[in-house]
């Protein structure tokens, strides 16, 4: 690890914290680890994939579900809930420069989650995004399980 952020900027860590508090209890728990888990596979970060895996399968979410995480579209372990999560997802972590988050993805969350279920939804994609950042740039690895 190149620097531990939580000993050397407390203070800009624990707010990375208080809004995932926020985040992390204002949604159901496994529509959350999905995800965590999804944007953590695009961002490339392993040590919340391997995080987020163990989350998810300690509060039930099944190895099968979790390996279609990758591959969720042509999955039919996932609801349409679960896909425009996972689509909005796709899209707040890979902005596109010039449309953000297209109409036909915004429109499919808001054809399945209330505006506070989709504002709930950005929180929890942005506060993963700042943690895979976090955990990417100090080089933090995922603990060895065995």
């Amino acid at each position: 690890m190149r620097m531990n952020l939580n000993k050397t900027h407390n203070k800009g860590y624990a707010a990375v914290l208080g809004l995932e508090s926020y985040a992390s209890t204002s949604m159901p728990k496994d529509l959350y680890e999905l995800v965590k888990l999804r944007a953590s596979i695009l961002n490339g970060c392993s040590f919340c994939t391997d995080m987020h895996s163990h989350d998810a399968l300690e509060i039930g979410i099944s190895a099968a579900k979790l390996f279609a995480v990758a591959a969720y579209n042509d999955s039919p372990l996932f609801s349409d809930a679960e896909r425009a999560a996972l689509r909005l997802t796709d899209e707040v972590t890979r902005l596109d420069p010039s449309t953000g988050v297209s109409d036909e993805v915004w429109n499919a969350a808001a054809e399945e989650f209330s505006e506070e279920e989709i504002g709930n939804l950005i929180f929890a994609i942005a506060t993963i995004n700042v943690w895979n950042r976090i955990a990417i740039t100090t080089r933090i690895e995922p603990p060895v399980r065995g």
